[in-house]
C-alpha cells in the first residue's frame, strides 16, 4: 500500500519559504506515517503581504486543491489561510488553514496567546478573522516585526527582532504562548522558545500535525 500523501502548500513563490517548511517539518515524518510534501504556488506573489494578495490567490489554490487526485490532506501554508473556504469547498479531503490551527493550538497549551505578525498592516486582516472565529477574548496582543515575508524567512536580525517582540507580548500584554504569524518564521520556532521560556507554536507545525492525526485515523 502506497503512504498517503499531506501536501504542504506555500501560497507564495518564494522558494526560501518553501524550504524552511520542509525543514520546520522534518520531525514531524515518520517511516510508516504519511509522506509530507511542500509545494510553493507558481502563481503566487513572492510574499502575501496584502489584502490583495490574499485574494489573489485563493482561486489559483482551489485549483491545485482541485486537480490533485494523490493527496489524502491539504494544508495552506500562509498566516492569512488564504481561500481556506473556497478549497474547502472543492475537495471532499480536509484542507486545513495555519492560522486557525495555530491559534487553536495556542489555545490547548495557555490562556491568552500573542501572535508576532510581520507588518502592522497585517494586523487588522489577522484581527477580523479572530473576530470570525470567536477568539478576541483570548488574545493578549499583536505586534508587528515590519519586516517582508522574504526578510523573515532569510533575512539577518530576523530572530533579535522576534526576541525583542515576544518578550513585549509576555510581559506587557501579558501573552502566555506565541503564536509566529508568517509561514517563513518556521526556522526560528526553537530558538524563540528557548529565549521566551514560554510556548512558541509555529502554525505549519500545528496544522501539519492535526492532518496527520486525521489522515491516521482515517487510514486504521
Amino acid at each position: 500500500m502506497p503512504r498517503p500523501r499531506i501536501l504542504v502548500i506555500n501560497p507564495n513563490s518564494n522558494p526560501a519559504v518553501t524550504q524552511g517548511l520542509e525543514d520546520a517539518l522534518k520531525p514531524l515524518g515518520f517511516e510508516s506515517g504519511p509522506e509530507l510534501v511542500c509545494q510553493s504556488l507558481a502563481e503566487g506573489p513572492f510574499g502575501i503581504e496584502s489584502q490583495a494578495d490574499v485574494d489573489s490567490v485563493a482561486m489559483p489554490l482551489r485549483r491545485l486543491v482541485e486537480s490533485d487526485n494523490s493527496s489524502a490532506a491539504f494544508v495552506i501554508a500562509c498566516y492569512s489561510d488564504p481561500g481556506l473556504q473556497v478549497c474547502r469547498e472543492g475537495t471532499d479531503r480536509p484542507v486545513f488553514g495555519i492560522a486557525e490551527c495555530g491559534v487553536l493550538t495556542a489555545l490547548a497549551r495557555a490562556e491568552t496567546f500573542g501572535v508576532i505578525a510581520i507588518a502592522q498592516r497585517s494586523i487588522p486582516r489577522h484581527m477580523r478573522y479572530l473576530r470570525q472565529m470567536g477568539l478576541t477574548d483570548r488574545l493578549a496582543g499583536e505586534r508587528p516585526l515590519n519586516m517582508s515575508v522574504a526578510e523573515t524567512a532569510s533575512g539577518e536580525g530576523t530572530l533579535a527582532k522576534m526576541i525583542d517582540i515576544g518578550r513585549a507580548l509576555r510581559d506587557e500584554d501579558g501573552a502566555r504562548a506565541i503564536v509566529m504569524g508568517c509561514a517563513g518564521m518556521a526556522r526560528h520556532r526553537r530558538p524563540l522558545e528557548d529565549a521566551l521560556r514560554i510556548p512558541v507554536i509555529d502554525p505549519t507545525q500545528a496544522a501539519v500535525t492535526m492532518a496527520l492525526g486525521t489522515v491516521q485515523f482515517s487510514a486504521h
